[in-house]
């Protein structure tokens, strides 16, 4: 299924690539890898028996319209556990209001394949405030909505610092949790530091501290306190 995924994948850039080419819209992309402690997923650790989770992935902008790619690989395994396909449309409404729709296709081992659509406004405001709607629509009845705020600090030319702060609600009606079906849900704090060793490649460093936001989320869902860290290189196109 992986390999049917990355294939239609790669027929859906390289058909985008050659019609963007004769509407010459700009195309920009970036590939990316890192190591982490733990793969934290909304306040849930994925990681399973893995003692450090291996991630990368692909994005490739055909003006306001982007495809991405991001794999999980197992480290006890190594193979890819988790692949996920995401097509994301993005432009502005305004000078301070921003909005992002899309789909996510989740492949996970174990499970169906399930798709989560979403929806995400965005404010250029002091700390950037944003608000996005996933609803699983598949296999999953749920809905999830975060409300997040960030800041970014220039340290220097080529370094910069990145902190931000998420809350959530999950409603969900497949009554996978108990007789529960409505909760806040978790909160996360980050921190990531950039470095850019070239105009294309950039280093980086960062971490993320997750935490239940209610007795329901503990109880019902099985959120605890998560906290993963770690680096990654990235290179833009």
């Amino acid at each position: 299924m992986k390999k049917l995924i990355v294939s239609l994948l790669f027929g859906i850039i390289c058909s985008g690539a050659a019609s963007t080419a004769f509407a010459a819209v700009e195309v920009t992309g970036d590939l990316y890898a890192g190591v982490y402690s733990k793969y934290v997923w909304r306040g849930f650790d994925l990681s399973q028996d893995d003692k450090v989770a291996v991630q990368s992935g692909a994005d490739v902008s055909f003006g306001s319209l982007t495809v991405s790619w991001w794999g999980n690989l197992s480290e006890n395994s190594g193979e890819l556990n988790e692949v996920d396909v995401v097509l994301d449309y993005s432009t502005d409404l305004g000078e301070s209001l921003a909005l992002s729709v899309g789909n996510i296709l989740y492949n996970v081992d174990g499970l169906n394949d399930t798709n989560e659509l979403y929806l995400g406004l965005g404010l250029n405001l002091l700390l950037s405030p944003t608000l996005t709607v996933y609803y699983d629509y598949d296999e999953f009845d749920t809905l999830y909505t975060t409300f997040g705020i960030s800041h970014d600090i220039e340290l220097s030319d080529a370094l910069g610092l990145s902190l931000g702060a998420t809350g959530s609600y999950l409603i969900d009606d497949t009554d996978g949790f108990g007789t529960e079906d409505a909760w806040f849900h978790n909160l996360e704090l980050s921190a990531a530091v950039d470095f850019a060793v070239t105009q294309q490649v950039s280093v980086g460093a960062s971490m993320l501290y997750s935490t239940p936001l209610s007795n329901d989320a503990k109880n019902y869902a099985g959120i605890r306190e998560e906290f993963t860290g770690g680096a990654a290189v990235t290179l833009s196109f």
